[in-house]
């Protein structure tokens, strides 16, 4: 029997006030240092725009691109059988895809070399939505590695 029991809910997440949009609340909530969730709606808002010039298309639509190309449909896990460690391929949750792909997007965009958080965030988005940038390149590693431990699929359960 499993130790862990399966979470029962899903969190729900209140629209921004902008583009009414849960995802944009994740997104900022997962931004926030330090409980300044002003000055993470201020650097959203701005790369938002930012993206929207740099994109050639609206920034919302950019952003909503680029963490589309970022989610993961499968990762790995490690089992232990009978004394060995295996890398099992499992598929992600939806949830967790999104979870994912936003803490990939900003780990990376903070890793940029641009001069503020907003250019950094704006950059990502907009390499992301090219399908380039560090935090697709992250997703194809995930999924190489899923891919190369598919032999032991069968201990999934």
């Amino acid at each position: 029997m499993p130790r862990k029991k399966k979470k029962e809910f899903v969190k729900e997440w209140a629209p921004d006030w902008k583009f009414r949009s849960p995802l944009a609340t994740h997104f900022i909530n997962c931004l926030m240092k330090n409980g300044k969730k002003s000055t993470a709606e201020r650097m959203f808002y701005e790369a938002v725009e930012l993206a929207g010039k740099q994109g050639g298309a609206p920034g919302f639509d950019v952003f909503q691109k680029a963490l589309n190309n970022v989610k993961p449909v499968l990762e790995v896990k490690s089992r232990r059988v009978g004394g060995a460690n295996y890398q099992v391929p499992i598929e992600v949750r939806p949830e967790r895809r999104t979870a994912l792909a936003i803490r990939w997007i900003i780990d990376y965009s903070r890793e940029r070399n641009e001069h503020s958080m907003a250019e950094k965030l704006a950059g990502e988005w907009v390499a992301a939505s090219k399908s380039e940038g560090s935090s697709v390149k992250k997703k194809e590693d995930t999924h190489k590695m899923a891919e190369a431990n598919k032999a032991f699929a069968h201990f999934r359960w």
